[in-house]
């Protein structure tokens, strides 16, 4: 009988690849001869193999698991083992750091009161902490839902012990039994690893500024997330807005840090909403201070909006790192020099006992057809003009938006009712799952921000339009459809990282269009609006004209 060739070393398979097998070699082990879609389930066995030739009857299958085969007395073939054995989050984990979320569930602890023994037949700890970040990167999924997409064919196979998707309410006991732990471990070293990848490989098309000494931009800047109304939540995170805390809804407060050239998260530091929004972030960025030190880089520029935090802080970042922050226009300034050749001018902020000197940049943004009559005032730590001259700084600013503004709104797409609505993002009754939440929220975010970059470095330039011959850079790829085919992979078991990667690269967005509207829009509304006024869009390159005259 023909045969084909086997190789010295067999080819290695592994979940997503096809094979393909001559229909009449497809054979059912059954010794009983019962038909397949009875109460008996087994794999099918291939007979033999020959060479294939064409318009012979194939069968593509499609490998789900490798796994060790359990033959019963009957001829049945079955997989030993489990699907939260094998599920993985396919690409988002090779994008990361390989194999810690394993790492992570062998050292984790389960809280007896919820999950009782070690049996993990239905879940298990690396497969939940698995499911708890895919839940947040589906919108208004449920957690079993999260289960069965990431179980995917999985649960087609015939395993020794039959497995279902586990219930709504059990997932909801290994959540509780999981606690916030892991997950934050999980968050803290996928975005580490962000992180130390920025600081080696860097990205793609980076934000920069300076002539021989440039540094790369980064932002800073607070959001809200609503959390249900249970008693735990309204007693822990309280809300915003109105004195007697009678808000909808409780907040959580967060400070994400991320890279203005590709939106990369580096920290997310959270807690309660608090009374006030600038004495809330500023603890939050004491705690990213204290935490996350490595962030003061001296290569580094953050980007900072008009939420002041105070002569201390600054001058604890400015140690160590560079700021570039807009000052609201009661923030007294004691100016200490005449105008300097770019326009700008040192002088002194001083607050607690504590003055730092400043280099104070006043500039006005005009568009065709747009009065804005409103001057920008920015203040920075690098007093040397001629490296660092003021309009190269101003215009540096507006990417404050992209890497904080921007990159929010696409990170929160898959929390449900995200935007202007009238519901809780998050899902978590308690405080400690909220935590848990926001924990793995971040991380599957980071993860799916890897993903972007690894395609964007390996993509080819656009062959026509106005990109066409350059560089393709992460915030040219589509996040919202990047995250969509990465989810796809997840539910199909795919592993191939570089085919993903290759599709993503493809997901391009129209950047760089000089749109401007009257009034900015971090969210899509869910009604139209009365009138076009507010909406109307222009296409026109903002000119910066600074506010003082050169000496």
């Amino acid at each position: 009988m023909l045969s084909y060739p086997v190789p010295a070393r067999a080819a290695s398979v592994s979940a997503g690849m096809i094979v393909a097998v001559p229909l009449e070699l497809v054979a059912s082990p059954l010794k009983s001869g019962r038909d397949l879609d009875g109460a008996d389930r087994s794999a099918l066995v291939v007979g033999g193999t020959k060479a294939i030739g064409t318009r012979d009857d194939v069968v593509f299958c499609k490998v789900v698991v490798v796994a060790d085969a359990q033959v019963r007395r009957d001829g049945q073939v079955r997989a030993k083992g489990s699907p939260v054995h094998h599920a993985t989050l396919g690409p988002l984990e090779a994008a990361a750091v390989p194999g810690v979320v394993s790492g992570i569930a062998e050292d984790a602890g389960l809280d007896g009161r919820f999950v009782k023994g070690e049996r993990e037949r239905l879940l298990a700890r690396a497969f939940m902490i698995r499911v708890i970040v895919l839940m947040t990167l589906m919108p208004d999924a449920r957690l079993q839902d999260a289960v069965a997409a990431l179980a995917g064919d999985l649960a087609l196979v015939p395993w020794a012990k039959p497995w279902r998707p586990a219930s709504a309410r059990a997932a909801g006991k290994w959540r509780s039994a999981l606690g916030p732990a892991p997950l934050e471990e999980l968050r803290d070293t996928v975005l580490g690893a962000s992180w130390h990848r920025h600081q080696g490989e860097g990205c793609p098309g980076a934000v920069t500024v300076g002539k021989s000494r440039p540094l790369k931009a980064g932002a800073i800047d607070g959001t809200l997330i609503r959390v249900p109304d249970t008693p735990a939540n309204r007693a822990f995170f309280g809300s915003v807005g109105t004195g007697d805390d009678s808000s909808p809804f409780p907040q959580a407060r967060a400070l994400p840090v991320t890279c203005c050239s590709c939106r990369a998260l580096f920290a997310i530091p959270h807690g309660p909403a608090g009374t006030g929004k600038a004495a809330a972030e500023q603890s939050l960025l004491d705690e990213a201070l204290r935490d996350c030190p490595v962030l003061l880089a001296p290569d580094w520029i953050w980007l900072m909006d008009r939420n002041y935090h105070g002569a201390p802080r600054i001058a604890r970042m400015t140690e160590r790192t560079h700021v570039l922050i807009r000052l609201k226009s009661d923030i007294p300034l004691r100016r200490t020099s005449e105008i300097l050749p770019d326009g700008s001018y040192r002088a002194e902020l001083s607050g607690d006992g504590v003055t730092v000197p400043v280099r104070v940049i006043e500039y006005f943004a005009d568009v065709e057809g747009q009065d804005v009559p409103e001057m920008f005032c920015l203040v920075t730590d690098l007093m040397d003009w001629g490296e660092y001259p003021a309009p190269e700084l101003a215009a540096l600013y507006r990417w404050r938006w992209d890497g904080s503004e921007t990159a929010l709104r696409e990170a929160k797409a898959p929390l449900r009712g995200a935007g202007p609505g009238t519901g809780p993002m998050l899902r978590s009754g308690s405080p400690g799952l909220a935590r848990q939440e926001l924990a793995a929220w971040a991380a599957g975010t980071a993860m799916t921000r890897g993903v972007i970059l690894a395609a964007a470095r390996t993509a080819r330039p656009a062959r026509k339009g106005r990109r066409a011959g350059l560089e393709v850079r992460p915030r040219d790829l589509s996040f919202a459809r990047a995250l969509r085919a990465v989810l796809s992979a997840i539910r199909l078991g795919h592993d191939r990282f570089q085919a993903l990667t290759r599709e993503i690269s493809g997901l391009r967005n129209v950047v760089d269009r000089d749109r401007h509207r009257a009034r900015k829009s971090k969210s899509p509304s869910p009604f139209p609006h009365a009138t076009a006024k507010d909406t109307a869009t222009r296409i026109a390159p903002a000119i910066i004209t600074m506010a003082n005259a050169p000496a």
